[in-house]
């Protein structure tokens, strides 16, 4: 049913949840795990030394999905692939997962509501509209 699986991530407690859905749906059908880590250059304009701030999110990137590969292979997953990315969240989720022929795109929700939602706007609900693939958003505990 799936044979690549994409999950992008940044270390919150949402997409640590959407990284064991993803991981369990990988086991089951065998499947290619893809996470993906997206530094969003767009919010950091602004007069302070970007490129600094950048290579530290990048880092920041690597050592989270490194921990996300060993996790998968220690589940038995052993087809992982990792990316840090740069670029606005939501179209390079869409780009990778076009790029990738993934299957299924698995993302955590922080749940935002009312004017959180609007002024913060949502990476994941920009994914779920216009995303030719499904997306299964995973909902972090109350306190995320």
């Amino acid at each position: 049913m799936y044979d690549r699986i994409l999950v992008p991530t940044d270390g919150s407690d949402p997409a640590e949840r959407a990284f064991e859905q993803a991981l369990d749906l990988a086991a089951t059908y065998d499947a290619e795990l893809h996470v993906l880590y997206v530094v969003d250059v767009s919010a950091l304009a602004g007069e302070f030394d970007a490129v600094t701030v950048v290579d530290k999110l990048e880092e920041s990137g690597r050592k989270i999905t490194r921990r996300l590969r060993e996790r998968a292979e220690s589940a038995g997953v052993s087809r992982v692939e990792t990316r840090v990315a740069e670029g606005v969240p939501y179209r390079a989720i869409l780009d990778y997962a076009a790029d990738h022929d993934a299957d299924l795109v698995v993302m955590g929700t922080h749940g935002r509501t009312g004017i959180d939602r609007y002024l913060l706007g949502s990476v994941t609900e920009r994914v779920v509209r216009k995303s030719d693939v499904p997306v299964l958003t995973v909902r972090g505990d109350e306190e995320s």
